[in-house]
């Protein structure tokens, strides 16, 4: 089969297309041939060295895929064979077959590309289980999310809304400001000329907000804190600002503040299907009858893989980037 890897660390270009075996499905495995594979951020931070697959996993990027079973190993559902899914994997999306967990598929409605299927599973499971279990988030609450048109950002503002939420999103740009609102956030705003600090007491009447999603770290650290109300929760799930950060830990007890933060990929295969079967029954619903759809990017072909993590790191795009490996 046709996979895209790389030999050695380094930027987008490191990226090239090699033939590899087709795998065989293990136990309670699928083997799924790949329609669409997502781009996300850590396949970039993978590339560049500094995220290897967990033991076991394809050294081959690649986190999220829609397809069809065309295989299924011992354990898994029989009636999988021939069906359309997404999946959540722990590698090996870039390729035209890759294996999934069998629970960690979820059926692909009629209604759904497979395009837009293949943008859905990675932000899915992480804000789901970030905002909503890790976040408590819930009817009443606001939330602040950092990197407000990023695959994350993007849907956690969705999903957020469906569940009553009131959102604050941070971006870059106006453009990128006003495509925020177009999602439903009820305050858009742009980092780079306003203080973020400012506009969340304002905007909350010096509350604050009761949940942070930070993909920065870093010094944003302290001002998210600054952020929060009493009670708040500050999750974080990226550190592109940073890996240290420096606080007050005397606001922490003040505030009775939460700081948690998670990785997704290195969980175990149980806890990741216990995610995959809370969110088939709270959150699928919503993409089923179109109340969620992922905010889609650019598409490239598999072996275009470089300039789809280009563009990610251009810092340009708004949603999901994708790559067609063998179309709808």
């Amino acid at each position: 089969m046709s996979a895209t890897g790389f030999d050695k660390p380094g930027g987008p270009e490191v990226l090239r297309s090699e033939q590899l075996p087709v795998p065989q499905p293990g136990e309670n495995q699928v083997l799924i041939r790949v329609a669409y594979a997502g781009v996300n951020r850590p396949d970039v931070i993978q590339r560049q060295g500094y995220y290897p697959p967990p033991p076991g996993a394809s050294p081959v990027p690649g986190l999220e895929v829609s397809g069809t079973v065309v295989a299924i190993g011992k354990g898994a559902p029989p009636e999988m064979l021939g069906r359309r899914v997404c999946a959540l994997v722990s590698g090996g999306g870039y390729a035209e077959y890759c294996l999934a967990h069998s629970a960690h598929c979820l059926r692909v409605p009629k209604a759904m590309t497979m395009e837009v299927a293949a943008a859905v599973p990675e932000t899915l499971f992480t804000v789901w289980h970030n905002v909503f279990e890790r976040g408590w988030a819930g009817n009443g609450d606001t939330l602040l999310v950092h990197g407000g048109t990023s695959g994350i950002g993007t849907m956690a503002i969705q999903l957020a809304r469906a569940f009553d939420i009131t959102v604050i999103a941070t971006a870059g740009s106006e453009e990128k400001c006003q495509a925020i609102r177009d999602l439903g956030a009820d305050l858009a705003i742009n980092y780079k000329t306003q203080d973020f600090v400012e506009e969340v007491k304002t905007f909350t009447g010096g509350q604050g907000v009761n949940v942070v999603l930070d993909m920065v770290s870093g010094d944003y650290v302290a001002r998210n804190i600054e952020c929060l109300a009493d009670d708040g929760r500050h999750v974080t799930i990226a550190v592109l600002g940073g890996l240290k950060a420096e606080i007050n830990m005397a606001t922490v007890m003040r505030k009775r503040l939460a700081l948690t933060g998670s990785t997704l990929r290195p969980r175990a295969d149980d806890f990741k299907a216990l995610l995959a079967d809370e969110i088939y029954n709270h959150a699928w619903p919503l993409f089923e009858d179109g109340t969620i759809a992922p905010v889609m990017d650019q598409t490239f072909a598999l072996a275009d893989a470089s300039a789809a993590h280009a563009r990610m790191e251009a810092g340009d795009h708004i949603g999901k980037i994708v790559l067609e490996v063998a179309g709808d």
